[in-house]
């Protein structure tokens, strides 16, 4: 009773969570502009991709999400290398500093950044826009990368670096041939990690755009205002589909690995 009340509970949750975006993936191809049925079509789509306004928003979205991600992990784990090098209490002082904005609410970050970059934009000229959502999504994603690269680090053998060392090589070859191989995983993770929260961020970067700058997310607000455009449910099944996409490879490619590292242990 336990396995079916426990499988019934799970088959609710999933319910709960993927009916609503079935509902939306279905209406993408609804004729109508209604709830209502009227056939099926792919005219959204059409639409959807020639409307310059839309594509505009997706092109600086990725722009944004890409950047954010490769740099906020390049400092990251530069970050986390640093902080594990660290002696004493001074380790877990700064580690709790470096996540102190993951637990801060986002609209506590977002006014504060508008804050500094209005402040800012008055003694040095200029607009928030590109630059300052980049800078802002750079901030919010670096203490992820942090917080996946540290364990990594404390799973390290130390004596691997030491040996590397020993059988000639320099500590800057060591670094990158052993050390960063050991902590390519989680480097990997806060790269994901990072892309998904800057690609789906609304608050920070609805306080730091300025007036000129458009992303995905503030594109799809502003659509709800009106009348639910189908266009919107053409883009929210493509984002769907391409994250699903990216996780199903990711699943794919973690499998192979482990098989991999099965064979070579036996």
């Amino acid at each position: 009773m336990k396995k079916v009340s426990s499988k019934i509970y799970f088959g609710i949750i999933m319910a709960f969570l993927y009916l609503p975006i079935l509902y939306l993936i279905i209406y993408s191809f609804n004729d109508g502009k209604t709830s209502v049925w009227k056939g099926f079509t792919l005219k959204w789509y059409e639409a959807l991709f020639n409307d310059a306004q839309i594509m505009t928003s997706f092109y600086n979205t990725l722009i944004i999400a890409l950047l954010a991600s490769v740099i906020a992990t390049v400092l990251g784990t530069a970050a986390a290398i640093g902080i594990y090098n660290f002696k004493g209490g001074y380790r877990s002082a700064i580690q709790n500093i470096s996540n102190i904005p993951i637990v801060n609410p986002e609209i506590v970050t977002g006014v504060s950044l508008m804050l500094l970059f209005t402040f800012a934009g008055t003694l040095f000229g200029f607009e928030m826009g590109f630059v300052t959502v980049l800078l802002a999504h750079i901030g919010f994603c670096t203490p992820y990368v942090i917080l996946s690269v540290t364990p990594r680090l404390r799973q390290m053998d130390n004596s691997i670096y030491e040996a590397a060392l020993d059988l000639g090589c320099s500590p800057v070859q060591a670094f990158f041939k052993v050390v960063l191989h050991e902590l390519m995983p989680g480097i990997l993770s806060g790269l994901l990690i990072s892309f998904t929260y800057s690609l789906d961020d609304f608050v920070i970067t609805y306080f730091t755009r300025g007036s000129k700058f458009q992303t995905l997310p503030i594109q799809i607000y502003t659509m709800t205002h009106q009348r639910i455009n189908p266009k919107a449910n053409a883009l929210s099944t493509l984002m769907f589909v391409i994250i699903l996409l990216i996780l199903c490879i990711i699943n794919i490619k973690n499998k192979s690995e482990d098989k991999n590292l099965k064979k070579y242990k036996n």
